[in-house]
């Protein structure tokens, strides 16, 4: 079925319109209406038509991998990269609506074939790649079904139209409506009345404006929730404010063999013990929680080098080691409308570079970096000992966090001390060292935590593990020794991150088990914060016996998520491939569709013509001598005119009304032996014949 004429053109221009493509739909429009003035045809099978779908198809997907790949914001007129910025994060969301946006472009070149083709359809099996499949395997039930796509290629202008941010403004679908009732009445049931007509059409319009009115109150509500809710679908996130222990909780700690964290040294063999995430200076005995001791008020955003890659966090240190390091970001900023998380970074951390050009950088006092933009970073990091992104103890101030010890825990820290034998005039080195080996001689590390250990409920889990228990995991140890530190006069912090120790090739993995609680002790010599861990060294042993003999699957799987995340993300250096390795493809397609076609082109015979009318199907129909006997007669085939339109003209001779019924059902063999496929069964190809034979004789008695 057509449609009326300049509907599509109307479609084009209107679909330009709301995607900011106006001049592309003004000339693709243009450009199918031309079909309508113009004699000038190609004679297309069922082989151009499935190459010419096929090409589309490919130029789908290579700007499907184009715009997955590249989501920054910019481009002319919006034509790749949208009128709308839209972040990182929905990357995948994005492709598709740009997909869809741009599908009435993406799909002319198929509907152009058919406006411009002598039969003005395409065949189905070219429409439905399973169908052709089909058709290769033998199944020929569609075989000679065609179709008019022209009705299908205007809906899809105007649901392409629609893939725009929704403002609230009635314009869509003002446009829409007036574009249907214009389709619909070319098509309309003569049936029905006028007015009932009318009164169904009004009816579901309004229908409409109820349904864009819910869709806007909708989005509004989603869109009020906390982006806490979006935070699930990133996994889980290390909280820059606070960290719950698990201290106190009875049964087996079990954390996942997950990748999580790649890094690469520039020198083998050179890697940082710990990768820390934040610290925490307030802890709190009854919820067992510490806190950063301030808000998200307190992270300020750091400025990037002149070439926005490169940060500077601390004074350049000398003989710093450099460590590529991929890490994922774990939570959702609604704010930035962007994946966001801390950054694991190794101790005495001084410079970032080779970051993502689009990374947001902010940091607290207590040396956490808060990074936002892609949802797999990886950069280097320099490092050295020294001076570290975090701010000096607040001995001096009113808060005192870094001297602080909760007021329940100072007994059994009293007790402690007095068991390390220090004497009065020990220095800050002698206290800590015996802290150290006091921890090291008569503590163990397990993961278990049983009844037995919380039967007493007259004491906190710090202080049942300090006097009694005597083990326990990374946060008892870290918790305690940040306590027993600030008690005896040093400032202390609790630390979250990683701890370093798997190989893998030239690099190393870490896993989500690795992940470990320490404690910062300030050095007031050196002036900086020092990793001091007294954890036993026999954890590590501990959680790699806990390996399970399917992890080589899981690293496997890790390692394709790894891969997938580079290219997504574009941290991957092939995708600035993606669209050059499509491009052969499609010009091998465009050189079958043109130089290599089946068709030809009305009235234009090349030197080639007689050799091809020995290969081409169809060439020896008898409907050819009934031309050339009518062209005879003063009535020959213009250039450009189909065969149908021909006959028709032809018909309206008043000497040749008699044979209208044979030279149609003639036409409509000669097609058939034309172009399907698989030709004419015998029986109807010696029709065809006959026919043919008969017509000529009737024609030869007719008198022009």
């Amino acid at each position: 079925m057509k449609t009326p004429p300049f509907l599509l053109f109307a479609a084009l221009l209107f679909w330009g319109w709301q995607t900011d493509f106006l001049i592309a739909g003004a000339t693709l429009g243009a450009a199918l209406e031309l079909a309508r003035f113009v004699k000038f045809r190609w004679e297309l099978d069922d082989t151009d038509f499935n190459r010419i779908s096929s090409f589309c198809i490919v130029l789908n997907i290579a700007l499907m991998g184009y715009v997955f790949t590249n989501n920054d914001t910019g481009g002319v007129n919006g034509l790749v990269h949208g009128h709308t910025v839209i972040a990182a994060a929905k990357s995948g969301a994005l492709t598709t609506t740009r997909f869809l946006r741009w599908l009435p472009l993406t799909a002319f070149a198929f509907i152009a074939a058919q406006m411009f083709n002598a039969r003005p359809s395409v065949p189905l099996t070219a429409i439905s790649p399973v169908l052709r499949w089909r058709r290769r395997k033998g199944d020929n039930e569609f075989a000679g079904h065609y179709y008019n796509i022209e009705f299908p290629y205007f809906m899809v202008c105007l649901f392409a139209a629609g893939i725009h941010e929704n403002t609230g403004s009635f314009k869509y679908f003002f446009g829409i409506t007036i574009l249907a009732v214009w389709a619909l009445w070319t098509v309309r049931p003569r049936r029905f009345k006028f007015l009932a007509w009318a009164a169904a059409l009004a009816a579901v319009a309004v229908l409409g404006i109820f349904g864009i009115f819910g869709i806007t109150h909708t989005q509004h509500i989603i869109q009020s929730f906390n982006a806490a809710w979006m935070a699930r679908f990133f996994g889980n996130r290390v909280d820059p404010l606070q960290t719950m222990t698990s201290m106190g909780r009875i049964g087996q700690m079990k954390l996942s063999a997950k990748i999580v964290i790649r890094l690469e040294p520039h020198e083998v063999g050179h890697v940082p013990s710990y990768l820390r995430e934040a610290s925490y200076r307030n802890y709190h005995p009854q919820k067992m929680t510490w806190y950063a001791g301030g808000g998200l008020s307190d992270f300020e955003i750091i400025q990037a080098e002149n070439d926005g890659t490169t940060w500077n966090l601390t004074t350049a240190k000398t003989n710093a080691e450099n460590i590529n390091i991929a890490c994922y970001l774990e939570g959702y900023s609604r704010e930035l409308d962007a994946p966001e998380g801390l950054l694991p970074l190794p101790s005495g951390c001084s410079r970032l570079e080779n970051t993502p050009p689009d990374m947001i950088l902010k940091k607290n006092k207590n040396g956490a970096l808060l990074a936002a933009g892609r949802g797999l970073m990886i950069f280097d990091a320099r490092y050295a000992a020294g001076a570290t992104i975090d701010s000096p103890p607040d001995a001096g101030t009113t808060n005192h966090f870094d001297l602080n010890v909760p007021t329940n825990e100072i007994p059994a820290l009293a007790q402690v001390i007095s068991e390390l034998n220090l004497s009065a005039a020990a220095s800050e080195t002698e206290k800590r060292a015996a802290v150290e080996k006091f921890f090291l001689n008569k503590f163990t590390y397990t993961m278990w935590q049983g009844r037995e250990k919380h039967a007493d409920t007259n004491g906190t889990p710090l202080t049942k593990f300090l006097l009694t228990s005597r083990n326990g995991h990374c946060e008892y140890f870290a918790s305690a020794s940040v306590l027993l530190l600030r008690e005896l006069g040093i400032p202390a912090r609790y630390a979250v991150g990683y701890y370093v120790h798997e190989t893998r090739g030239t690099g190393y993995v870490v896993r989500e088990r690795d992940g470990h609680a320490w404690c910062l002790a300030w050095n007031r010599d050196k002036k900086c914060w020092e990793d001091f861990d007294t954890t036993p060294p026999s954890w590590v042993a501990i959680e790699s016996q806990r390996t399970e003999f399917w992890q080589w699957l899981s690293d496997v799987r890790s390692w394709l998520g790894f891969e997938f995340a580079k290219f997504r993300w574009r941290q991957a250096n092939f995708q600035q491939y993606i669209l050059w390795a499509l491009v052969p493809v499609l010009l091998v397609l465009l050189y079958h569709i043109i130089f290599r076609r089946r068709g030809k082109l009305h009235g234009a015979k090349d030197k080639k013509s007689a050799a091809r009318e020995n290969i081409w199907p169809g060439l020896d129909s008898e409907f050819y001598q009934l031309e050339k006997k009518l062209a005879a007669r003063g009535l020959p085939r213009q250039p450009g005119e189909t065969l149908a339109d021909w006959l028709e003209r032809a018909l309206a001779e008043p000497a040749l009304t008699g044979l209208r019924s044979p030279l149609q059902e003639l036409l409509r063999l000669h097609y058939r032996h034309r172009f399907d496929p698989h030709g004419l069964p015998a029986a109807e190809r010696e029709r065809l014949r006959d026919e043919a034979k008969a017509c000529l004789d009737l024609l030869l008695q007719a008198r022009p």
